[in-house]
């Protein structure tokens, strides 16, 4: 699931590592660490989850900044405790029967819409995201020098994770409060409220992305990660001269796929 630098380039000198030592750190062997792990919950460090949760929103650097600590000590960027990917599932799962409550569905179109959201707007949209920027970092940002590291794709992935709980929290919890009384509201309040709402969960999503990358000293140029806050900037202020209503445009969207 991790970024790392080749075995041959890991062998050479005083650094090499044994041919079991090298099977302990190849992406797979990690991979079933982590699934392993998914089953035990004792095992798992909730409240370290919690914490990391918190300064997503409060100082997201800071998360990184225990990335780098792994790293140093685990010889692995992303986390090998599934704690934060569960307590994610849990999140999604509150806040989208919250959604079906506000939008007065029923049980079983609650459960439809609960199955949408985990696996094609987190899990499916999650892929995509992850293999796109999992391409682009890999072709484009790895520094000339230092060929032999590069991005996996799980740790792609598990950036998206990071930025898809800010994004999670304010679309499908704090929003929940303003829908029925102030968003849906055919007003020049309803939409502006609605869409900066949407203006900051996906400007979290996009800094938190940014901060998942440059925190690779083996990549470069990661800044232009940041630029997509142009456009985001300029579809805003266009949606409220025009009047557009994004989380209207859910909630109708969200109705339809139950039906």
């Amino acid at each position: 699931m991790l970024p790392t630098t080749s075995v041959n380039s890991r062998s050479q000198g005083n650094g090499a590592l044994s041919p079991r030592d090298a099977a302990r750190h190849t992406a797979g062997a990690k991979r079933y660490k982590y699934l392993r792990r998914l089953f035990h919950f004792r095992q798992m460090d909730f409240e370290f989850a919690l914490w990391q949760m918190l300064y997503l929103f409060t100082s997201p650097q800071r998360v990184y900044r225990n990335f780098h600590y792994r790293k140093q000590t685990k010889d692995q960027w992303a986390r090998d405790d599934p704690a934060f990917l569960v307590l994610l599932s849990i999140w999604l799962c509150v806040s989208t029967v919250g959604f079906g409550f506000v939008l007065d569905m029923g049980f079983f179109e609650t459960i439809k819409l609960l199955l949408w959201v985990v696996f094609i707007d987190c899990v499916g949209v999650g892929l995509l995201i992850a293999t796109l920027m999992w391409f682009i970092s890999n072709k484009y940002l790895v520094k000339q020098q230092n060929r032999d590291y590069d991005v996996e794709w799980g740790y792609a992935f598990d950036v998206h994770l990071n930025a898809f709980y800010p994004l999670l929290v304010i679309l499908h919890f704090i929003q929940l409060f303003f829908i029925n009384y102030v968003i849906i509201s055919d007003s020049v309040i309803g939409y502006f409220v609605g869409n900066t709402l949407w203006l900051m969960a996906i400007g979290y999503y996009i800094y938190v992305t940014f901060l998942g990358y440059s925190a690779l000293p083996f990549l470069k140029n990661t800044a232009i990660l940041l630029y997509p806050f142009a456009l985001l900037i300029m579809l805003y202020l266009i949606s409220l001269a025009c009047g557009w209503n994004f989380t209207k445009m859910l909630c109708s969207f969200y109705k339809y796929r139950v039906k």
